[in-house]
């Protein structure tokens, strides 16, 4: 494309045809990453672009398929397989690229596209080869950081590693998709991505599909619920969902509430360490651990709490905060990331400081002591949803960056090719200490 493309007007309604990388898609599902891609490609194609997802191939699924106006090619492993585990990552996700690298050509045999769009950092090694040897315009969604999962520090040459690779991911990208206001600065902050390059668009959900029906609602709180309020939580079980604080607040909230029930849904690593501090403070009538709850249960149990709790310590933008709230759940929020920009105290839900859990059981007892309050919140914040967060404005708004990206895609190339012919490829240095202080932060 030549420099003459950034003077042409794109219009983002128009017909765009997008190749979409993602290492998760259903029925690949491993946390919020892959819901997202699969939501936003099948809004983009009902708006009439043309869409191709190229992800990892499941057991018992097709290798190519179109579902939901969506062309979908699985890269499936190869000979040689690497766990999948924390020690062998890396390793991992290079192979991966391998196969999701000539999965991705092979799609590209269909036609020119316009744009290629890259989730996250496990897709990066595939994103930049496919953007430079088909010269397409390359945009990424940063969807978290390493060093946003843990509190600023990188502890481990692993992370040290994945922080680089999204360094390089996101400079090499001409639009960098941020899902809040706090990523937003958080890239620029930790990558060093002019501002202007960074375009803020948020999460969607589907509203509807957290309408869950009277019967299954009542049915949920029937089996999760005593003789008082309850209280619930969705989400991973990792350290960084803040779930040990909303432990250590039950036995106030038990004390103030009787019969008072906790159910907690989800799965990770961290689940033994947090059942054993449940049975350590005697809250195994109390509090249960319900595992992974499906698409069809989860609304409905979100829906019979009382108050949903989200504690996290980090949280780029907050999903399953829209998800609580479409099916009606009065949300008690940390107030830190992108659920400071969704949640407005008093008004759709209420706030607390993150790693507090008195705050945590003080919030959560605003909404329990007064019912008429709960319910006014939960209103305004389902009606919050439908208006801002709906699929089809999300993907109008990832519509607007590609266009922006191929508008500026061969001034930004020149930039690149400009600095590498005057310095080649410069290393990326990773400073120590805390890389989220103003300190650590000055890279």
């Amino acid at each position: 494309m030549s420099p003459d493309a950034d003077v042409i007007d794109i219009n983002p309604a128009r017909h765009q045809r997008v190749l979409m990388l993602s290492w998760e898609y259903p029925p690949v599902l491993v946390g919020g990453l892959g819901r997202h891609v699969h939501a936003l490609s099948a809004a983009l194609a009902a708006a009439g672009h043309e869409v191709t997802v190229v992800t990892r191939h499941a057991e018992g699924a097709p290798l190519e398929e179109y579902a939901d106006g969506v062309r979908i090619l699985r890269a499936p492993e190869d000979p040689v397989a690497f766990p999948l585990a924390t020690g062998s990552l890396l390793a991992w996700t290079m192979a991966f690229n391998h196969t999701l690298t000539r999965t991705a050509l092979r799609a590209a045999e269909s036609g020119p596209y316009d744009v290629l769009h890259a989730h996250d950092w496990l897709v990066a090694h595939t994103a930049v080869t496919l953007a430079e040897h088909l010269d397409l315009p390359l945009v990424t969604t940063i969807h978290a950081t390493e060093a946003g999962r843990h509190q600023g520090w990188l502890p481990a040459e692993m992370n040290r590693t994945i922080h680089g690779v999204e360094h390089w991911l996101s400079n090499a990208s001409a639009r960098v998709i941020a899902c809040s206001g706090y990523m937003r600065d958080q890239v620029h902050r930790l990558f060093d991505v002019p501002p202007g390059r960074i375009d803020v668009v948020p999460n969607g959900v589907d509203d509807r599909a957290w309408h869950a029906r009277p019967r299954a609602v009542a049915a949920a709180r029937a089996r999760y619920a005593g003789d008082g309020p309850l209280v619930g939580y969705a989400g991973r079980l990792v350290y960084e969902k803040g779930v040990q604080h909303l432990v250590h607040a039950v036995p106030y909230l038990r004390d103030r509430h009787p019969g008072l029930r906790v159910v907690i849904a989800g799965d990770g690593p961290y689940r033994e360490e947090l059942v054993a501090e449940a049975r350590r403070l005697r809250l195994d009538d109390t509090v249960r651990f319900a595992g992974f709850l499906d698409s069809t249960q989860l609304p409905a149990v979100l829906g019979a709490t009382d108050a949903t709790v989200i504690p996290s310590l980090y949280e780029p933008f907050g999903m399953i905060a829209l998800e609580a709230a479409a099916a009606g759940a009065p949300l008690a929020v940390a107030r830190t990331g992108g659920l400071a920009e969704i949640v407005e105290s008093g008004v759709t839900g209420v706030t607390f400081p993150h790693s507090d859990p008195g705050a945590l059981a003080g919030a959560v007892n605003q909404l329990l002591g007064d019912e008429v309050f709960a319910r006014r919140v939960a209103r305004r914040a389902r009606t919050m949803v439908a208006e801002r967060y709906g699929w089809c404005t999300i993907a109008a708004r990832t519509a607007t960056s590609y266009a922006a990206a191929r508008r500026e895609h061969g001034s930004f190339q020149a930039r690149r090719v400009a600095a590498l012919l005057a310095g080649g490829r410069p290393r990326i240095a990773i400073p120590d200490g805390n890389l989220l202080t103003s300190e650590g932060a000055a890279c």
